[in-house]
């Protein structure tokens, strides 16, 4: 697993000088593009009576390799390159993208964004200056995305030749590997210029394992903001595939899922998903504003139990949620959502913070340029408890210890439905019979209040998570300790 530091990173001062401005040129520079032409298309977005005017720039380049039947099935490489210019009148916004960065069509994508706001007051530009991102959110020691395709190649076989030797009951394995290497630029009207350049790697392992007729399918991988030495140091491909056909073997030998309420153990790090999608969307400032998410009235109110304290950290370094500058060039920062079972804090974008009049927090977020900005989570976790883990097992004489979750279904009433990829029951304090095809049902609500035990061993899932919101997917990381649910609803087999 990958250390963890959970306090924020030091901020940094807004800085008016122009050191920072050959990194930012020569991004630029590699497009064809310099800031001359960035102010101007700013100006269209103001010239009209915008509020605000932004543009953001990107280059990126991905590549994947998928291993499949012992063989490289397929590889690929890809390097994206756009801009988008937004402008805000209001609570309205105007958006245009375009991969041609010819002259004469940034500046034609920027007045379409400014068509929303002709007839308000025109705003004056202001100018440029620099801000650095955090520091030490990525690693740089050995990139992915510099490797050659041999050394990526032996990555995946690694894997892949793990799970494929592992048991003799494995029939099909498949080892993906994707990386990137993203370079950001974003300038907007109020004269902020920056720039931030992310990488993202996963390597993920899917085993097919037969037995007596019956086949279960089992999955694990990892990656994040990392290079190539995670891979050694932290989680080695050869585990990749080993925990891949674990999880397989397992469910072979599992038995139907009991059905009924009952309690519930939820494993740290591997559950956290279910607090991402019950609770973490439904603090995410555009559904509050808009007032479509049940907390949308609940700030300083208190909705779930006092063990409950629940963070969104984009600031921790080489998860796979984690960012130096969101994409709208916001220092991102650790926010409390839930103190103690209180709502604390909303997760912002600009649009929202401004309609809000909230201030920033840095969860602006768009999957590339030809998208808006929204607000996001990034890695959300509920803090650690004062319980041992142990003893929260223990605790329990008869129920349900959900190892992990495939995802779920989520309404903005909080009701959801979550699918259990592997789940134990729990017989007099103790871990028993690995099961099947379980379901949680419940709401976010109920489950926050019903929250009795929370351990002081949180983790993280595993980093290969990505999130789906209004046709954009980020990547995103969730944790938690071990947790206890006094009841809570199994769906299985009666």
């Amino acid at each position: 697993m990958i250390s963890v530091k959970f306090d924020p990173k030091p901020r940094h001062p807004i800085c008016h000088n122009r050191r920072f401005m050959p990194e930012l040129a020569t991004m630029l520079e590699k497009i064809g593009l310099d800031r001359k032409l960035l102010r101007q298309a700013l100006d269209l977005g103001l010239k009209s009576g915008g509020d605000f005017s932004e543009i953001f720039v990107e280059r990126g380049i991905h590549s994947s390799i998928n291993l499949e039947e012992d063989i490289i099935k397929e590889t690929s490489e890809a390097v994206i390159t756009g801009l988008s210019v937004r402008v805000l009148s209001g609570g309205k916004t105007g958006f245009g993208f375009t991969n041609d960065l010819a002259p004469e069509r940034i500046l034609k994508t920027s007045l379409t964004a400014a068509a929303i706001s002709a007839g308000r007051r025109q705003q004056h530009f202001r100018r440029f200056y620099g801000r650095k991102g955090l520091p030490g959110i990525y690693s740089d020691q050995h990139p992915v995305h510099s490797a050659s395709l041999n050394r990526k190649i032996a990555l995946a076989r690694e894997a892949y030749d793990s799970a494929r030797n592992f048991d003799p009951a494995v029939v099909k394995v498949k080892v993906l590997l994707q990386d990137s290497f993203r370079e950001l630029t974003i300038a907007n009207s109020e004269g902020l210029f920056v720039s931030d350049s992310r990488p993202l790697v996963r390597l993920v392992c899917h085993v097919i394992a037969e037995k007596n007729g019956r086949r279960e399918s089992g999955f694990w991988g990892g990656g994040g903001r990392v290079g190539l030495e995670y891979f050694r140091s932290s989680l080695s491909p050869q585990r990749i595939g080993e925990q891949a056909v674990r999880e397989a073997l397992a469910l072979l030998e599992a038995r139907d899922a009991p059905a009924g309420e009952m309690p519930i153990v939820l494993s740290a790090g591997h559950s956290g998903v279910l607090i991402h999608e019950a609770v973490g969307h439904l603090l995410e400032a555009d559904f509050i504003r808009k007032k479509t998410s049940i907390f949308w009235n609940k700030l300083g109110r208190k909705v779930g139990s006092e063990l409950v304290t629940i963070y969104d950290d984009p600031t921790i370094a080489g998860l796979r949620g984690s960012y130096a500058l969101d994409d709208e060039g916001t220092t991102p920062e650790k926010v409390m959502l839930i103190e103690r079972g209180r709502v604390c804090g909303f997760l912002q974008d600009r649009l929202s913070a401004g309609l809000m009049k909230m201030p920033l927090n840095g969860h602006g977020r768009r999957e590339d340029f030809s998208y808006p900005p929204i607000p996001r989570m990034a890695n959300t976790y509920i803090d650690n408890g004062p319980d041992d883990p142990e003893e929260i097992l223990r605790s329990v004489k008869k129920g349900f210890y959900v190892q992990s979750l495939q995802g779920g279904e989520v309404e903005d009433s909080g009701k959801f439905t979550f699918s259990v990829s592997l789940g134990y029951l729990i017989e007099n304090g103790r871990r028993t019979a690995p099961v099947k095809q379980a379901t949680l049902v419940g709401t976010s609500t109920d489950i926050l209040s019903k929250i009795e035990m929370v351990g002081n061993d949180l983790d993280f899932s595993l980093q290969t998570g990505t999130c789906g919101k209004e046709g954009q997917s980020v990547p995103v990381s969730d944790g938690c300790p071990t947790i206890k649910i006094t009841a809570m609803t199994v769906g299985g087999i009666k």
